[in-house]
């Protein structure tokens, strides 16, 4: 086991949680320590939502797909016939990935919530509700925006979220089993969901560490992994600008280094993941 390791569990036992297991990746090695056992795979909450912008990335990559189009002119076939308050026109893909789109915050937590408080048309329900503000004057985090997302990658590639997933970049990452909820009209949610082991979690950090690198092979672009980073995108950085990371609802995160050359993941039920991200901050090798 990596001396990393070795003294982050060792911090980890002087907190009052646990953890269910920590990987990390150093200098392209990848080490994993399971604290308390459980399932391999587990709810990433919203670590989700990394990989959702991950999808608009390849697209981006592809040329299928701009940050400053409307999502009105994506998902034109697929808009309710009324009740939608016009400002939608106005919202970009560039909105939705920085929770500046007009939605509450909070909105469409399965997490938290009942299926039926969101009918069995997920779409319509998000796209009829009333905004909260006009869209690019406020930020408010909420999984509706991821949703959506997950909707545009759909229509753009013609495939799910997840399946374009794993025919685009999973596979090329040697990613094990997966699985990811969908709202009732077979939809990934996006924005949380995500079923994934912590070594799988870890490789989707080394990807943006390695600006788009993974085993030698180019499986990302580097303007991708700079734009999504920089204007945070998913991501976001410490106040010192020495690492970034997505968290997740009980203590999930994905941390990513870049001094330090390293990748770590973090799956929890309970945990303060922001104290394990000040231990990878600090930490001194």
């Amino acid at each position: 086991m990596s001396r990393f390791l070795e003294e982050c569990m060792e911090y980890i036992e002087t907190l009052p949680f646990r953890i269910i297991r920590l990987t990390e990746i150093h200098n392209g090695v990848s080490e994993t320590d399971e604290d308390v056992q459980g399932n391999p795979c587990q709810n990433a909450y919203s670590v989700a939502k990394a990989f959702t912008m991950t999808a608009i990335g390849l697209l981006y990559d592809k040329g299928l797909l701009r940050t400053d189009e409307k999502l009105c002119d994506i998902l034109a076939d697929e808009l309710p016939e009324s009740g939608m308050d016009e400002r939608w026109q106005n919202v970009t893909v560039d909105l939705l990935l920085r929770h500046r789109a007009g939605l509450p915050g909070g909105f469409l937590d399965i997490d938290t919530h009942k299926s039926s408080e969101f009918t069995e048309d997920y779409l319509k329900y998000t796209l009829t509700y009333p905004l909260a503000y006009t869209p690019d004057t406020e930020e408010r985090y909420s999984d509706g925006a991821y949703y959506l997302l997950s909707c545009i990658v759909e229509k753009k590639s013609g495939l799910s979220l997840d399946n374009f997933l794993w025919k685009e970049l999973l596979h090329k990452l040697d990613f094990q089993e997966m699985a990811w909820s969908h709202c009732p009209k077979g939809h990934a949610m996006g924005a949380t969901g995500l079923y994934i082991h912590s070594e799988d979690m870890a490789k989707l950090g080394l990807v943006y560490l390695n600006k788009g690198i993974y085993g030698g092979e180019r499986v990302l672009s580097e303007e991708w992994c700079n734009i999504a980073v920089e204007r945070g995108y998913a991501f976001e950085w410490d106040e010192s600008r020495t690492i970034y990371f997505k968290g997740g609802m009980c203590g999930q995160k994905l941390i990513v280094a870049p001094a330090q050359n390293r990748v770590v993941a973090l799956q929890a039920y309970g945990a303060n993941s922001n104290l394990i991200a000040d231990f990878v901050r600090d930490y001194k090798d």
